[in-house]
């Protein structure tokens, strides 16, 4: 017995769609504001066009936070790449480190960022770091800071290296990042102790770990600063609190 073939306008191609992603489906936003410019009526065709807005917005919302999602999947833990000699020496990862790491992933999922700077002379400057979907959704993250005369640097020294500072803080914070912690090449043979437990809503290891990299950078005294922001522990300070703990940071001279 003979099978007939199916005419072929009834063949479709077998579209898959990937595990945990089921296809949008989506009313016409067109046909929504047609229909209603169509009925005359001026107030339906006004929400209408706010609701086709609305959908706009949520899609946009949702894409952005999917292209995240599977950019934070792929994300590599950055690799610290400057290294600062003294006494107490240690490494970090500069700003050039990690852009030329997340750019390439961030592009893959149509991400991208750019900063924006705020301030007027004698104010405080704020870094703003933005980060973009090409769908048209965006989130921002910001921290600001006063560049005084600190070390024997002008006001505009400081807030160039502030700037570069807060630039590289605001997207590792805008993406989750983390750092590769220094590394003593198994030079330490001390017992380890007993880890430290912060408070519950305590800033998280690698802010503590940035604050303490700072202020080995400027050779400035912890207990100083820990008084300064009337804090007793670095890993003690609110989460709600760092960004102004690192904008204390950023002013504090050398004590």
């Amino acid at each position: 017995m003979s099978v007939a073939a199916l005419p072929q306008e009834n063949v479709k191609p077998i579209v898959r769609v990937p595990a945990g992603r089921a296809p949008a489906v989506q009313p016409q936003q067109n046909d929504i504001v047609a229909a209603a410019l169509a009925t005359g009526n001026v107030d339906l065709f006004r929400e209408a066009v706010a609701f086709v807005r609305e959908m706009k917005i949520s899609a946009a919302r949702e894409a952005f936070n999917n292209a995240l999602a599977d950019t934070r999947a792929e994300l590599p833990i950055i690799e610290k790449n400057r290294q600062v000699t003294g006494d107490k020496g240690y490494w970090h990862e500069d700003l050039a480190q990690v852009v030329d790491t997340v750019t390439p992933i961030l592009s893959k999922f149509g991400l991208f960022h750019r900063w924006k700077l705020q301030g007027k002379p004698g104010e405080p400057i704020t870094v703003i770091c933005v980060l973009s979907h090409r769908d048209g959704h965006q989130e921002e993250n910001e921290i600001s800071f006063s560049a005084e005369t600190a070390d024997g640097r002008t006001p505009s020294q400081n807030a160039k290296a502030a700037i570069t500072l807060f630039e590289r803080v605001t997207l590792m914070a805008s993406l989750g990042l983390a750092s590769r912690k220094d590394d003593d090449d198994g030079r330490s043979v001390a017992p380890a102790a007993a880890q430290y437990v912060p408070p519950e809503g305590s800033i998280n290891a690698e802010q503590a770990e940035f604050i303490r990299g700072e202020l080995k950078a400027k050779n400035a005294s912890e207990i100083a600063f820990l008084a300064a922001i009337k804090q007793k522990r670095i890993d003690d300070i609110p989460a709600a609190k760092y960004a102004a703990a690192a904008l204390s940071l950023a002013q504090f001279k050398k004590a």
